[in-house]
């Protein structure tokens, strides 16, 4: 009798790619269903905070709250260097005239927050609300200024927005890591034969995808927020790279340093429990 595990996911590109051929049969898992269930990131944060989801994609900023409960995969997730979260306003400003404004975020739980946090203090005016309409309530001025990801950061400029700072490249400067965005975790009640399985099979589906990479266009595009097949392609080629096949020992570095500098500022709690099963 097979098992049915859930698996949440956003609907942007990168994680349709990735998670194509592990839900359409074309990578099995023996003994294993798949069940997607595709949420927005703050979504996902709050369903695994919840202990909702077997599987899921989640923040790095959701799993420092979650490490307890969740261990983290190696394969499936999104790190790298040039693709960190932007601060964009109408005008070109600096970061110290944003300390007190009213500043829209993808999430309370997204790394793109954690890294606002990080960056200096003063950032606590705080307007929540789902990533694809950041770049509206700033255009209007409902906003001072936003936090962006996925595929705005494409898009800003059309919309007659600047970039304040690229919260990548300053992390991506004080540490000299890749900034570790978008994990893939496990319950850890699965267990650990369970939990490599699953693992194994994100790294197949995504060695699939690179394979024949035209197959998951459909599903791909029938999720995305922006449907244009040049900004899915650069959203694939800056979010899935090596350390989507596998963290390695730069990607483990990174995370590690991310849990070190949050935990000694107080935005998630220390846990003693291993990353990984």
């Amino acid at each position: 009798m097979s098992r049915t595990l859930s698996l949440g996911y956003s609907p942007c590109p990168n994680d349709t790619f990735i998670f194509y051929a592990l839900t359409h049969g074309r990578v099995s898992l023996p003994g294993v269903r798949i069940q997607e269930r595709l949420e927005d990131v703050e979504t996902l944060n709050l369903l695994a905070r919840q202990g909702l989801l077997d599987l899921t994609k989640i923040s790095y900023h959701a799993l420092g709250h979650l490490r307890h409960s969740y261990a983290l995969l190696r394969s499936g997730g999104a790190l790298g260097r040039g693709c960190g979260p932007l601060v964009v306003a109408r005008s070109a400003l600096s970061m110290a005239e944003l300390r007190g404004k009213r500043i829209a975020i993808p999430g309370r739980l997204t790394t793109a927050n954690l890294l606002l946090q990080l960056h200096g203090q003063g950032y606590e005016n705080l307007a929540v609300m789902p990533f694809d309409q950041i770049l509206a309530a700033v255009a209007a001025g409902r906003v001072d200024a936003g936090v962006i990801i996925h595929e705005s950061r494409f898009t800003y400029a059309a919309q007659g927005l600047v970039a304040v700072a690229d919260l990548g490249a300053w992390w991506e400067g004080e540490t000299g890591l890749p900034i570790p965005l978008g994990a893939i975790l496990a319950r850890r009640d699965l267990g650990a034969a369970l939990i490599h399985q699953v693992d194994e099979g994100i790294r197949r589906s995504l060695e699939y995808a690179f394979a024949h990479p035209q197959e998951p266009r459909a599903y791909m595009r029938a999720h995305a927020q922006e449907l244009a097949d040049p900004v899915m392609e650069s959203h694939i080629a800056l979010y899935v790279n090596d350390f989507s096949r596998d963290l390695g020992a730069e990607g483990e570095a990174a995370i590690r340093q991310l849990f070190r500098r949050a935990e000694a500022r107080g935005l998630i709690p220390p846990c003693p429990l291993p990353l990984f099963v």
